[in-house]
Order: C-alpha cells, then sequence, then structure tokens
C-alpha cells in the first residue's frame, strides 16, 4: 500500500534497536578478562613502586577498597549502578559500545 515507504515488522516493532538484557558467554569472558587486566596492572605498578621504596596513596586506597576479579560477585562484575532502572542495576554492554560495536568510554564526558 505504502511502496517503499512501508515499515517492515521488525523497525515498526523496534527490535533492530534493543539491546538483550543479558551478556552472552564471550561477552562475560572478555569482561573477566578486562578486570584480570586491570587487576593485573595494579599487581605490576605496586611491585614496582615496592621495588623503589615507594607507594602511592591512591594505589593503596584502590587496594583497599576495590575487589579483584575473583573475589566479585556475578552482579558487580556484569551490571553497573543506574538510579533510573526498574532494580537500580542495568546491563555494562548497554553504557560502553553504541550499536557499530565500537568502544565509546567518553561518551558525555567533557575536556
Amino acid at each position: 500500500m505504502f511502496g517503499m515507504f512501508r515499515p517492515t515488522s521488525s523497525l515498526s516493532s523496534g527490535l533492530l534497536w534493543k539491546i538483550p538484557w543479558k551478556l552472552s558467554v564471550p561477552q562475560k569472558r572478555r569482561q573477566r578478562k578486562r578486570l584480570r587486566l586491570v587487576d593485573n596492572v595494579v599487581s605490576i605498578v605496586d611491585r614496582a613502586l615496592s621495588r623503589n621504596g615507594m607507594t602511592a596513596k591512591v594505589l593503596e586506597r584502590w587496594k583497599e577498597e576495590m575487589p579483584r576479579e575473583e573475589e566479585m560477585l556475578a552482579k558487580d562484575k556484569y551490571t553497573i549502578f543506574d538510579r533510573k532502572e526498574k532494580k537500580y542495576r542495568k546491563g555494562i554492554h548497554s553504557e560502553f559500545f553504541n550499536t557499530d560495536g565500537e568502544v565509546s568510554w567518553n561518551e558525555g564526558w567533557e575536556d
């Protein structure tokens, strides 16, 4: 009836833009790897500073307050707090990745 302007069923229902609420197994694996890399960097910097007899207040605070990847609960690994969400949690993949799959870490940050 509308020819080339007729909406497809996936576009009219919005399925094209929805982000799944659950991470897939490969996404979870990549997230755990990223968390372990952060833990590795913190331990390397800590060892390097202690070898030189130095310490950093920020690093000591990080080690006191932040759990390592193996100590974290699953809800802390794969979700982030959001006060606008129904249960105050939302998936991490909806925050840092745009629809092209590119990382957009500093969206909304002012330089």
